[in-house]
């Protein structure tokens, strides 16, 4: 899969609506046949980041979501929101889902 991690600087004045702003991409990202997850977070340390965790089937998937109306739009609506450019770290990883933590395993 495509594992995908970016955090986004939010303008002050929006980061409090930053989740309805970016509503539209992230429900179509998420309709994506290739798409597994699309989650965002907020930091607990910065009120104004905000830290979106995605992944996509394989490259075939990923390359349709950057090459998306959905996105091309987001490439537009959401820029004038934020106060500065997002920083990623993409990496293919060999798996299809979320592995166990083993180190804070519950007992079965």
């Amino acid at each position: 899969m495509i594992f995908i991690t970016a955090k986004f600087r939010v303008r002050p004045e929006d980061a409090e609506r930053w989740p309805e702003i970016a509503r539209e991409f992230t429900e179509a990202t998420r309709a994506e046949p290739g798409c597994l997850w699309f989650d965002w977070s907020r930091s607990l340390d910065d009120p104004n980041e905000y830290v979106l965790v995605e992944a996509f089937r394989d490259g075939e998937a990923g390359a349709a979501h950057v090459q998306s109306d959905h996105f091309k739009a987001a490439q537009r609506t959401l820029p004038p929101h934020l106060a500065e450019t997002p920083r990623i770290v993409n990496a293919t990883v060999p798996q299809d889902d979320w592995s166990e933590l083993g180190e804070m395993a519950l007992p079965k």
